[in-house]
């Protein structure tokens, strides 16, 4: 899914379990998003640095650039900053790197930082909205390369549904609150 859609989608579902919970218990809702739209921040940011820079400096053309619906084949100026991204990837995108991640954090800590749910969100996002074709969700990596064949978020039907679907949550988040007030 892109990476606005991880925010939004991240940020409705801790309104709705902020909204439930005691006003001391509530999750802040920016770290939450952020956590959301993390792996992707993490997995692109280099190279869309690099295909940037490229682009203003002329090394790269913008007719280089991958795209959900063509990604090969790579041209040999951006074969190895893609093959860092699909490690990049790899990482931010398994449900195995999450869990240790959370693990450490708690055994150092002894608190669980529920914010962090966001970079969960993302993942169990990603797994359906993936195709083999565009970055499939590598979920168990590193101990199996299995990757699950989703519907991808690129086609422009998904897209159609899951912005709509955002409108329709947001809308009815907005009533809720509103009528709370009252």
């Amino acid at each position: 899914m892109d990476i606005m859609a991880h925010g939004l989608w991240t940020g409705a579902l801790y309104s709705v379990i902020n909204s439930k919970r005691k006003a001391k218990e509530r999750i802040k809702i920016l770290p939450a998003v952020l956590w959301g739209i993390f792996p992707d921040v993490f997995a692109f940011t280099i190279p869309f640095a690099y295909m940037l820079f490229g682009l203003l400096f002329g090394f790269v053309k913008l007719s280089q650039f991958p795209n959900p619906s063509s990604v090969e084949p790579l041209s040999p100026a951006l074969h190895a900053i893609f093959s860092l991204t699909s490690n990049l990837y790899s990482f931010s995108h398994s449900l195995i790197i999450f869990f240790a991640v959370i693990a450490i954090i708690y055994f150092i800590t002894r608190k669980v930082y529920w914010s962090m749910g966001g970079w969960l969100l993302h993942i169990l996002i990603d797994i359906p909205s993936h195709s083999y074709s565009f970055y499939p969700t590598p979920i168990f990596w590193p101990l199996s390369g299995w990757k699950f064949n989703g519907i991808s978020w690129s086609n422009p039907w998904f897209m159609v549904i899951n912005y709509l679907a955002l409108v329709i949550v947001y809308i009815w988040l907005w009533r809720t609150h509103k009528l709370k007030r009252k």
